[in-house]
């Protein structure tokens, strides 16, 4: 997880330098070992050192190729999810594993410090400070801090105590100073040899650094008292609040180490101040209430600034439970943010006031060379008056030259004027010809035009001759087909009427045979009847069969 090696960079490099040897800035793969086990079981990772042994061929790794391993192989697998409380608590089991590496290098119990409150100032270390490589030793890392941030932390503990940071003016140069610090610096800094004879010195100034710790580490944004309405009996009861990103924790006392109770923040929590009751009277504990849902906590402060303050705290406290980074830890980086600017617009300056120099050396340079070249056209000056002077009498001189070469040119320019009227005749006589000639091409390609179109004309009335005999040709031949067809139909109608007449024959005979072999009966209108036979003959045989065999019948 980056956020969380992010936050533990510093802590694992004040352990990496403690177990170098040469301080060369490089720790044998053995002993990396040992701490990157110890680190990968407080994230419940097991084997991940044996990876050293097969992680570059040799026997040391510098601090970026361990952070580097890190980043890959035990940090890769913590979840990007955690939430905050966690996120914090992995920190503080890592940065107590570190300081068991390296607080050797930092004795405490002493006058002035204990062993606790120096672990707390490395962890506020830690957490200001910044990784940083010498250019000269670039595989020599160390963590510092940088002098306003040691100023800031020197004047936080110097009021805890009471005292005056700035009476005589000792740590004023930290406001300006760009040499940064290391732990060991800082702590020899925070020994406050002149105010050392302060009753229970050694009691306050290690309350003081407990109370910075709760601030900046455990992220507590605001601590104090506050009524809190209960579920029971609802009755207000004052308890000891104390407000972080994730959580509002509450207890009887503020040096009580029990819980009495916890609410965990997120997201969806709003905070709404109470309206005052209807009946107008001036109520004692100033409410507000912290809802989420359909869950409601009624709280009150005795005035009404103490009530701002707390509800703005809250929101704020809501507003960081949903992130990566506590309160304190993003107010840090951007403090940093705001000195890197600072670093920018100075560098900025420094270059436009180097530009602005140069300017000035460029412009003294260019005066110079303009005095020089101002002498230099005086003198100049002085010798074109002698030439002129010269060129005066010449001017005399070529004045009466002048005049000659005047009349000379008259008369050139005369004899020219002659010239250029024989050329404009010529050239009118030379336009009348081209104009000519443009006509006769102009009457050339009209007739060109007429031929061409008479050819096309002729052309095309080839063409159409061609399709008409054609056409005539293709008549002919239909016509001839059609003579044949008239004249097969002719005889055909000719066959077909000697059959009709055949048939009609032959039927008026068999029509007589058949009247003279049949009875016969008188209707009711007195005529007689002949009785036709039931049998028929087909319309499509021949008459004449039909008739042959009846005429065998009667025979």
């Amino acid at each position: 997880m980056a956020t969380l090696l992010k936050n533990v960079t510093n802590s694992i490099c004040h352990a990496f330098n403690a177990l170098q040897q040469n301080r060369d800035g490089f720790v044998s793969k053995s002993k990396l070992k040992v701490l990157t086990a110890n680190i990968a079981t407080l994230l419940d990772l097991y084997g991940v050192e044996r990876g050293l042994d097969h992680f570059r061929s040799t026997a040391t790794l510098n601090f970026e190729h361990y952070r580097y391993y890190l980043a890959q192989e035990v940090f890769a697998g913590v979840s990007n999810e955690l939430p905050l409380a966690a996120l914090r608590n992995y920190e503080t089991k890592i940065d107590e594993v570190c300081w068991l590496v390296c607080r050797m290098n930092f004795p405490a119990n002493d006058q002035y410090y204990t062993e606790e409150a120096v672990y707390k100032l490395f962890r506020i270390f830690c957490l200001v400070a910044d990784l940083s490589t010498d250019a000269s030793e670039p595989d020599l890392y160390a963590v510092k801090i940088h002098p306003m941030e040691a100023f800031i932390i020197i004047k936080h503990l110097l009021n805890a105590l009471g005292l005056n940071y700035d009476g005589d003016g000792k740590y004023d140069y930290l406001r300006t100073s760009d040499q940064s610090l290391e732990f060991g610096e800082l702590l020899e800094m925070l020994r406050f040899k002149n105010y050392d004879k302060v009753n229970d010195y050694r009691e306050s100034i290690c309350e003081a650094i407990g109370d910075m710790y709760q601030t900046l580490i455990e992220d507590v944004i605001k601590k104090g008292y506050l009524f809190r309405r209960g579920y029971v009996l609802p009755t207000f009861r004052e308890y000891f609040f104390v407000l972080q990103p994730c959580e509002l924790s509450y207890y009887k006392h503020p040096a009580d180490r029990e819980v009495c109770g916890t609410i965990v923040l997120d997201s969806r929590f709003m905070v709404k101040p109470a309206g005052n009751p209807s009946s107008g009277k001036q109520e004692k504990v100033q409410r507000f209430t912290l809802v989420s849902g359909d869950r409601t906590y009624e709280l009150g402060t005795p005035d009404h600034k103490t009530r701002l303050q707390w509800i703005a705290a809250l929101q704020l406290a809501i507003t960081y439970s949903t992130g990566r980074e506590g309160f304190q830890r993003d107010t840090v980086n951007r403090r940093k943010q705001q000195r890197e600017a600072e670093q920018r617009r100075r560098r900025e300056e420094e270059q436009l006031r180097s530009q602005h120099l140069r300017r000035l050396e460029e412009t003294h340079v260019q005066l110079e060379r303009e005095k020089q070249a101002r002498l230099a056209a005086e003198s100049q000056a002085r010798q074109y008056e002698a030439v002129a002077r010269e060129d005066s009498r010449r001017v005399a001189e070529l004045e009466d030259v002048k005049l000659c070469l005047e009349k000379m040119l008259e008369d050139e320019i005369q004899a020219k004027r002659d010239e250029e009227i024989v050329r404009a005749l010529q050239a009118r006589v030379l336009a009348e010809e081209w104009e000519k000639r443009e006509e006769l091409e102009q009457l050339q390609a009209e007739q060109k035009s007429l031929l061409e179109q008479e050819r096309q004309k002729r052309m095309e009335f080839e063409h159409r001759q061609q399709e008409n005999e054609q056409k005539l040709f293709e008549a002919e031949g239909m016509l001839r087909q059609l003579e044949e067809e008239r004249k097969r139909l002719d005889r055909e109608l000719k066959l077909a009427r000697q059959k009709i007449q055949l048939s009609e024959d032959n039927k008026g005979i068999v029509e007589a045979k058949l009247q003279a072999m049949s009875p016969t009966y008188r209707t009711s209108a007195g005529e007689f009847m002949i009785r036709r036979t039931q049998s028929f003959v087909a319309a499509d045989r021949p008459v004449l069969v039909a008739g042959t065999r009846a005429s065998h019948r009667f025979s």
